[in-house]
C-alpha cells in the first residue's frame, strides 16, 4: 500500500468510538474471504459464527443487544492491520443488500440539478444560469417540505414563471426520486479508489448519509456514502442517469455501519452535520458542511417510499439519502466550477459515523469488480459457511 495513502483507525472512527456499535466487512487473509465483523476497541472481531453475510446478520432480532452481550468472538487483528493491508482489507459494510439512492432531497442540490439541466452538461454555462436562477429558486425552496400544500403553491408559482423542472417535481412533489445506485456486492469501502468515467469532464463527489434497512423495512443503522456523479453526463439528459451514476468503483460506503442503540438514535442521525473535504495533488483544497436538518423529506418517509407493499427487498437494502453539498468552487478556470482530478483525496465525515476516505481514479483504471454473488457463494461453501449465510 502507498504509504501516503495509508489510513489509521483513529482517523476514520467516530468520535465516540468506544461507545459506538460498529459492524462492517473485511477481506481476511487468514480466512481467505470476506467476514462480517464488529469493531471494538480498535480490534476487528469475527461475526461469521453468527452470520456469514452482513445481510443475514442485520436480520437478527435485537442485534444491538446480541452484540453487546457477545463474548469470545474471534479476534482477526487490529483495525490498523487491515487498513495497512497486513491482515486484509476493509470492504464496504454491505454485501447482498440492494443499493438504492434518493435524489434531489436538499434545496441546494435541487438548485444545482436544475442548473445542470439548463446548462445541458456544459460547465461554462452553469455560472450564468446559477446567477439567474439562484435568487428565485433559492428563496422559494429554502425550508420547503416536499409534498406539502406550500410546496404545491410553489410549484404553481414556478410553472407560471416557466421555471418548472423534472428535478423540482421529485424534489418538492409527493413522490421522491429513488433509483438503483449500484449492484449488490459492487460498492467499494473506505481507503479504496473511486472511479470517474473517462468521458466526463464535469463531475463531483456526493457526500450522503446512508440508511441501512432490514428486509421488513426496519431502519437498523446508518453509514456514510459517496454517490460519485457525472454532472455533464446527467446534464445532457436525465435518461443518462445510469451512465452518470453506475460505473466501476463509483459507489463508496463506509467506513462501517453504526447500529441504532442507546448511544445513537434516529434523532441523533437527524442532527448530524456531514462534512466534505477534497485535497488535490495539484494543491487544490475544498471543504463544506451541511446539516441533515435541511433535508426536504424525513429519512423515514424516504425509507417508506423505497420499501413497501409495492416493492420488497428480501436481502435488505441501503438507501443514500441525497447529497447536501453541491461543490461549485472553480478549479480549471473562472466560471468552470468544480470537477475532480485524478488523485484527489475525498473525505466525507461526521462525528457520529466516522470518516469515509477514498482517492479518485478513472473508472477504467480502478480494479475491476469480479467478486459478485456467485463468487461469494463459492467462497462461503469452500469455508463451510453456507449454513450461516
Amino acid at each position: 500500500m502507498n504509504s501516503e495513502r495509508r489510513l489509521r483507525a483513529e482517523s476514520i472512527l467516530p468520535d465516540d468510538a468506544t461507545d459506538a456499535l460498529l459492524v462492517g466487512r473485511v477481506w481476511s487473509k487468514a480466512n481467505d474471504g470476506p467476514c462480517a465483523v464488529m469493531i471494538a476497541n480498535g480490534r476487528v472481531l469475527d461475526l461469521t459464527g453468527l452470520h456469514a453475510t452482513m445481510s443475514g446478520l442485520l436480520e437478527t432480532d435485537n442485534l444491538a443487544l446480541v452484540l453487546r452481550n457477545a463474548s469470545g468472538l474471534p479476534d482477526l487483528g487490529s483495525l490498523d492491520s487491515f487498513l495497512s493491508g497486513e491482515n486484509g482489507t476493509v470492504l464496504a459494510p454491505i454485501d447482498l443488500q440492494a443499493v438504492k439512492a434518493a435524489g434531489v432531497t436538499f434545496a441546494d442540490s435541487m438548485l444545482e440539478r436544475v442548473i445542470e439541466e439548463q446548462a445541458k452538461g456544459d460547465p461554462l454555462r452553469a455560472q450564468a444560469i446559477r446567477g439567474k436562477l439562484a435568487p428565485v429558486l433559492g428563496d422559494s425552496l429554502r425550508g420547503l417540505v416536499a409534498g406539502s400544500q406550500q410546496a404545491a403553491k410553489v410549484k404553481s408559482l414556478l410553472q407560471d414563471m416557466d421555471l418548472w423542472s423534472q428535478y423540482l417535481e421529485v424534489g418538492i412533489g409527493p413522490d421522491a426520486e429513488i433509483f438503483t445506485k449500484a449492484q449488490p456486492m459492487s460498492s467499494v469501502g473506505c481507503g479504496a479508489l473511486v472511479g470517474i468515467h473517462p468521458i466526463s469532464q464535469w463531475n463531483n463527489p456526493e457526500p450522503e448519509v446512508v440508511l441501512v434497512l432490514r428486509s421488513d423495512g426496519t431502519i437498523v443503522g446508518a453509514s456514510l456514502g459517496n454517490d460519485v456523479n457525472l454532472r455533464d453526463v446527467e446534464g445532457r439528459s436525465a435518461l443518462l442517469l445510469g451512465k452518470a451514476k453506475d460505473n466501476n468503483a463509483s459507489c463508496s460506503i463506509g467506513p462501517f455501519i453504526r447500529l441504532f442503540d442507546d448511544t445513537f438514535t434516529m434523532d441523533d442521525l437527524r442532527r448530524v452535520r456531514v462534512a466534505l473535504a477534497v485535497h488535490g495533488e495539484d494543491g487544490f483544497e475544498m471543504s463544506g458542511e451541511s446539516p441533515m436538518e435541511a433535508i426536504s423529506r424525513s429519512p423515514e418517509n424516504l425509507a417508506a417510499q423505497l420499501r413497501n407493499r409495492n416493492h420488497q427487498y428480501p436481502d435488505g437494502a441501503v438507501l443514500f439519502l441525497g447529497t447536501m453539498f453541491a461543490p461549485v468552487k472553480d478549479r480549471r478556470g473562472t466560471g468552470q466550477g468544480f470537477t475532480h482530478e485524478i488523485g484527489d483525496r475525498v473525505e466525507i465525515s461526521t462525528s457520529k459515523l466516522g470518516r469515509l476516505v477514498n482517492w479518485v481514479e478513472r473508472s477504467d483504471a480502478c480494479p475491476e469488480w469480479t467478486f459478485g454473488i456467485s463468487a461469494l457463494i463459492r467462497n462461503l461453501a469452500g469455508r463451510g459457511l453456507l449454513d450461516k449465510a
